[in-house]
């Protein structure tokens, strides 16, 4: 008899099929699916299509597996039939792991736990002596808790993945949601994940340079938060919080300088800028690598002098005051900073500086500067590219000014 094709349907079923029929048709009778897809062998394709032939009102989709035994064919053809259920925009999936052989049982748990599937078996209380098979008649369903829900898989790598790519407020959102649903988590978790949303919070300040407010998160949480890691044993937990409290330090040291133009400032807006690269918004780095420019002009003369360039009122020397004061007071582009600072340092004597040799650079990288000045984010309307952004990044390795303010990633 002809099947009914496969659409857009509110119940989907998937099932691994054994020899026994009555174990299949109690699970459609409980679960009653527009649709099923059977994961089937050589040896039950018969029983596949004994229930195809007894159920036309279900629209059947049977997927053959050429081994049984392999349970990495297993988990290859569950995410299939996930997919052919996803497509057809099942509003519930329900998955039977009741028939077939344990490795096609253990394939489709694994492929499936933790996304969004309802696990069924059918158990019974009657069985057969010899075979240890629920007898006819006697089948209950019984709906399977998915593991990785108790343990929060599912947020747990959402979080990781949008801490990876840089999304610390998605993260954030992610970790709120999950404190949200109290009663699933035991003490020490919620405890740990407040901890980590403070740090999460912390981080999320970092990245938009707002440094006090950062540490105060991070120095409020992320002990604790390595505590409970360490006292659970978490490798990656540990590793991760770890990284980030030894680089507190550092991020002190820019919280409490944060209006002084400091060698540790222009690693974090480098480091600021490789985070944008990674997640491809390339025009955000190089604007943030133009900065850099100035910045390392910048702290190279206030490293050397004491000077705070665009603070006149930091200058001792009162002959330099009076003859730069006015000017640097009124610095628009980054040749203005860049002559300035060259000025300065003829004035005092200095030769061969970071500055001096940054300027000189600069003047010969027109057609690099030119990326920036197009881009849609600065004068133009073209967008920057990866291979303009690491050009860009050539110059200041060539100087040897690099950032060791990686932060660590899951």
């Amino acid at each position: 008899m002809e099947q009914k094709p496969l659409q857009t349907v509110d119940t989907v079923l998937i099932a691994s099929v054994g020899r026994t029929l009555e174990p299949l048709e109690a699970t459609l009778a409980n679960h009653a699916p527009e649709a099923a897809i059977l994961i089937a062998s050589e040896d039950t394709m018969g029983t596949a299509a004994q229930l195809r032939e007894g159920y036309p009102e279900v629209s059947f989709k049977t997927l053959l597996l050429d081994d049984p035994e392999n349970l990495t064919g297993s988990f290859r053809l569950a995410r299939k039939a996930l997919a052919m259920a996803k497509s057809m925009e099942a509003r519930a999936i329900f998955v039977d792991i009741t028939g077939g052989t344990k490795p096609m049982t253990a394939g489709l748990v694994l492929a499936l736990s933790g996304l969004g599937v309802t696990f069924s078996y059918v158990g019974g209380q009657q069985r057969d002596p010899e075979t240890g098979r629920v007898l006819s008649g006697s089948e209950r369903i019984v709906e399977l808790e998915d593991p990785t829900e108790r343990f929060h898989e599912a947020e747990w790598r959402a979080y990781k993945q949008a801490w990876n790519a840089w999304r610390m407020d998605t993260a954030a959102d992610i970790l709120r949601r999950l404190l949200a649903n109290s009663p699933a988590l035991s003490p020490s978790e919620h405890r740990f994940f407040k901890h980590l949303l403070g740090v999460t919070l912390g981080m999320a300040s970092w990245d938009r340079f707002h440094h006090a407010e950062a540490l105060e998160h991070l120095e409020n949480n992320i002990s604790v938060a390595l505590a409970i890691a360490e006292a659970w044993r978490h490798g990656a937990k540990v590793r991760v919080l770890g990284s980030l409290e030894s680089q507190l330090t550092s991020l002190s040291h820019m919280a409490k300088s944060s209006r002084k133009p400091t060698r540790g400032l222009l690693e974090d807006l480098l480091a600021n800028a490789e985070r944008r690269a990674e997640a491809g918004r390339y025009d955000d780095a190089l604007a943030r690598l133009y900065r850099a420019i100035e910045l390392a002009a910048e702290a190279d003369l206030y490293e050397r002098t004491g000077i705070v360039l665009r603070e006149p009122d930091t200058w001792k020397d009162a002959d330099l005051k009076n003859k730069y004061g006015e000017r640097a007071s009124q610095l628009l582009g980054l040749f203005s900073v860049l002559d300035i600072i060259f000025d300065i340092d003829v004035h005092l004597g200095n030769k061969g500086t970071l500055a001096q040799k940054l300027r000189s650079e600069m003047q010969n990288q027109r057609a690099l500067l030119q990326k920036r000045h197009k881009s849609i984010l600065a004068h133009g309307t073209e967008a920057v590219h990866k291979e303009d952004y690491l050009e860009f990044k050539k110059v200041f390795e060539t100087h040897g000014i690099k950032t060791d303010n990686t932060w660590p990633k899951w």
